[in-house]
């Protein structure tokens, strides 16, 4: 409800005086009221104490998203070739250490085995039968130096005559041939120049066909005897590469009959050969012997176990397969060991050292555990790539490095979390 007063010149003088003049009081704005101020005052100390308290907790700690779990995969690959008989373990199925994985025919091996078990056999009983030897030898031995020094003497007289006989083919009947051969090419060159001489004589009619007749069988016949002097001349070439074969052929014999001789000489050795012989048939069972264990072994690599608990994963293989040697046939991972990587930028690490607390949020989970810092890399990660940088490039821009740090983390109950390797976190470090 409203009240109008109209109060014109006219009757302004009219009011009375006694009336007081009402007065309306406004409430204070802003910082003047006091409700206000203190509570502009009291948020502005709960900020102090939530920025404070944030410090407080992020006062010496660091962290990165650049991190992940890391575990000792253990890749299984065969040793042996063969063909693979049976499959025992399924993908992601937990394994023990010593649980038979997969078994690879085992026959040709165990045929090998066999073999060299009657190879052992046979060498234990030759290195037996040396035994017997030594003995016998010693009283079988007897002196044959003079026959083979009779045989040596012989052979030096064949190769004394082989040698006068190369050297007479060599000089003499080499000699003589090639003087013939050079008298019958001077006659038959001779002949041949009459004959030419004689042609156009004879068509003229200066001289009788008769008188060519002679010439032309004159030029035959020195032809004739050219080249049967050719031929006594490669005879005597051939006599004396002939007589160079036997002399050689004496020479081979001279040292024929030298090792003779040697061997001769040599036979009152025999018992320390005989001896020795026996030795290295000793040392043939212990090779046999060797070749029984390598084939025990190769047996025993037909069946692939699991080195460690874990989880199997990654099978590549089954029944009836052909694996070859070093074939990777599945992954065993053993969840109970595993730690974090995590990539701290190089501005992050000046101090951060091993030993120091650390928590790690799972992205799995979403819970945090806690752990220590194991180690720190000796390199950046870009450095350990496949492919390192290469700064001297002229196009060089500077990047802040990452470089891995190891995060062991304390015991986690299975029924808790389990964390396998390739997961995503978050890692802190407490550097204080």
């Amino acid at each position: 409800m409203s009240v109008e007063i109209e109060v014109g010149f006219e009757n302004a003088a009219k009011i009375p005086r006694g009336i007081e003049e009402l007065s309306l009081e406004e409430t204070p704005k802003g910082l003047a009221n006091p409700k206000i101020r203190r509570l502009v005052v009291g948020g502005g100390a709960l900020v102090l104490a939530a920025i404070a308290g944030l410090f407080a907790y992020y006062y010496n700690r660091e962290t990165t998203d650049d991190a992940q779990v890391d575990g000792h995969i253990t890749p299984m690959a065969s040793k042996v070739y063969g063909r693979v008989a049976q499959v025992l373990v399924d993908d992601n199925q937990a394994v023990k250490a010593g649980q038979v994985l997969v078994k690879i025919d085992p026959r040709d091996y165990q045929a090998a085995l066999d073999q060299a078990k009657a190879s052992l056999t046979l060498a234990e009983s030759e290195a037996r039968s040396a035994g017997v030897d030594v003995p016998r030898t010693r009283e079988n031995v007897a002196s044959g130096n003079s026959s083979a020094d009779a045989q040596l003497l012989g052979a030096q007289a064949d190769l004394a005559r082989a040698q006068a006989t190369y050297e007479q083919a060599q000089t003499a009947d080499l000699a003589w041939a090639q003087a013939n051969v050079e008298k019958s090419r001077a006659n038959a060159e001779l002949a041949k120049a009459d004959l030419a001489r004689y042609l156009p004589l004879m068509e003229k009619g200066e001289i009788s066909k008769q008188q060519y007749d002679a010439a032309k069988a004159n030029a035959d016949a020195t032809a004739s005897a050219l080249k049967a002097d050719q031929e006594k001349l490669a005879q005597a070439q051939r006599n004396v590469d002939v007589t160079k074969a036997q002399l050689d052929a004496a020479k081979a014999r001279v040292e024929q009959a030298h090792a003779g001789v040697a061997a001769a000489h040599a036979d009152v050795k025999q018992v320390n050969m005989k001896a020795a012989d026996a030795q290295a048939k000793i040392a043939k069972v212990e090779q046999a012997r060797a070749a029984v264990e390598a084939a025990e072994l190769n047996l025993s690599y037909t069946e692939i176990t699991a080195p460690v608990d874990g989880v199997a994963t990654h099978k590549q293989v089954e029944p009836g397969q052909i694996v070859q040697a070093g074939q990777g046939l599945l992954v065993v991972v053993p969840l109970e060991s595993v730690w974090v990587t995590a990539n701290f930028k190089e501005t992050q690490l000046k101090n951060m050292k091993p030993g120091q607390k650390a928590e790690v949020k799972v992205d799995t989970y979403g819970k945090t555990f806690s752990g220590r810092v194991d180690s720190i890399a000796g390199a950046t990660g870009s450095v350990l790539s496949l492919l390192p940088p290469e700064n001297a490039t002229g196009n060089y821009v500077k990047v802040v490095q990452r470089i891995p740090v190891k995060i062991v983390l304390d015991p986690i109950p299975s029924e808790k979390a389990v964390l396998r390797p390739g997961m995503n976190v978050d890692a802190t470090v407490v550097t204080n």
